[in-house]
């Protein structure tokens, strides 16, 4: 199938992405205008700690008006490579470092109107060392054992995709650690 973009702007500029209006020749030769959310990066964490618990987060999204509950995530920095953006994200919402940071998977979150990449990473030997939240960001730290977290995602409690896919790409390494069956 051949596709060609004929023309290509930048309609929004926002600091954590763009919006880019393509007009896009199709395969049976019509012209189509296509609206793409241009976005950096992001990464998603399923902390887990010494005794056993994932780290969550509870954050009002405004898009629905809703608190989910989220595995800690963010937009990577320009330039900034996905494990230097999963480490400072964990500092930033949960106030702990992980001494190991292992990349489970990486997937598009919303191919259809966007081309945002989104790294999966474990990360676990947890240490204190908080840095400074966003300005916009208010977050709520709780604790759930894995198979509490795997239970809120089977019931449909658990809403957040990213925590969905981090939560069942990392079954394997859950079963490994003892931590679900």
């Amino acid at each position: 199938m051949d596709f060609a973009v004929v023309q290509s702007e930048i309609v929004y500029h926002g600091h954590v992405f763009d919006v880019r209006q393509d007009h896009l020749r199709l395969p049976n030769g019509n012209l189509a205008q296509i609206d793409v959310v241009d976005h950096r990066g992001a990464v998603t964490m399923l902390p887990v700690d010494s005794q056993g618990q994932i780290w969550f987060i509870r954050q009002y999204r405004h898009a629905i008006q809703k608190v989910l509950l989220e595995l800690p995530a963010g937009a990577s920095e320009i330039g900034e490579a996905p494990l230097t953006s999963a480490q400072r994200e964990l500092r930033e919402e949960i106030g702990m470092a992980a001494g190991s940071l292992q990349e489970i998977g990486s997937f598009y979150l919303a191919p259809g109107y966007s081309n945002e990449f989104m790294h999966i990473f474990l990360a676990s030997d947890l240490q204190p060392a908080p840095l400074p939240a966003d300005e916009d960001e208010y977050l709520k730290v709780e604790k759930i054992s894995a198979r509490q977290a795997i239970h809120l995602a089977e019931t449909g409690e658990l809403e957040d995709s990213k925590s969905l896919i981090a939560l069942f790409w990392s079954r394997p390494h859950l079963v490994r650690l003892g931590l679900i069956d």
